[in-house]
């Protein structure tokens, strides 16, 4: 009995080593191969899955049903409000406010992603913005302060990258949104991401949101992106040279400028 019982400790102890874990700082040959520009399936409602309405973040009477308290389902109400009025601007109207994460991932121009065995980037014409994703074996920093993209270390797991998102200042300054619904998210709001290559064409990501201030369990979103004619180009994306949308300091509205600068009717 005792020779058994070792010699299965033994068959198990070496089917664990044949288990791989998470993998750091691989060789350029190890990694997959994401190059070339790719662009976001769909419009820019940040979860469809849950969407209601029809049409697009601007339309009156479209919203997402996130798991939302009821303090924060409060304030989506009332962003929901201001948008069906055409008073809810978009942060980027500012010219310059980064993206956010998980906003990152929500963006209608083209990106490209970068592999290199100690870092990933999110590289995104919009903006610009860019996102970086630690992979070398670091930790997490231990007193994150809260910023637009948050600090994220991730590793491999074969091709699928999974990587962690923390110290988000969310809608504490109420400059960062998640789509022009007017869905937010707080300081507390972290995130894990698995993002993989499922066929020649497509790229996956899926968020696990978590927000023990503003939601009442883990919200799961999933995005695709596809991959654009290999001569595709990103460029300089200037908001502020061309500003058509500028806010109406009287009204509170959006407006969306001509050739001449007058506003549209």
């Amino acid at each position: 009995m005792k020779s058994t019982i070792t010699a299965l400790t033994l068959w198990l102890t070496a089917a664990l080593a044949l288990i791989p874990g998470p993998a750091y700082g691989q060789k350029q040959s190890q990694l997959p191969d994401w190059s070339g520009a790719w662009s976001m399936v769909g419009g820019t409602v940040f979860d469809r899955a849950t969407q209601t309405g029809q049409g697009g973040a601007i339309t009156p009477g479209v919203r997402e049903h996130p798991p939302y308290n009821a303090e924060w389902e409060a304030k989506y109400a009332k962003n929901l409000a201001l948008r069906d009025k055409g008073l809810f601007p978009d942060v980027f109207t500012n010219c310059g406010v980064p993206a956010a994460f998980p906003r990152m991932f929500n963006l209608p121009d083209p990106y490209e992603f970068v592999i290199r065995p100690e870092q990933f980037w999110i590289l995104a014409e919009n903006g610009p913005n860019v996102m970086r994703v630690y992979t070398d074996g670091r930790a997490h920093l231990e007193e994150p302060w809260g910023t637009y993209t948050g600090d994220s270390v991730g590793h491999w797991e074969g091709d699928t990258l999974v990587f962690t998102t923390i110290g988000l200042k969310g809608d504490r300054d109420g400059d960062a949104i998640l789509d022009r619904t007017g869905l937010i998210l707080s300081d507390q709001s972290h995130g894990t991401t698995r993002m993989r290559r499922i066929n020649e064409k497509t790229i996956e990501v899926q968020m696990t949101i978590e927000d023990p201030k503003a939601l009442t369990k883990p919200w799961v979103v999933s995005k695709q992106f596809q991959k654009l004619a290999p001569e595709t180009r990103l460029y300089d994306y200037g908001c502020a040279e061309n500003n058509r949308n500028p806010v109406d300091t009287a009204t509170g509205k959006t407006l969306t400028l001509g050739p001449d600068g007058k506003p549209l009717k």
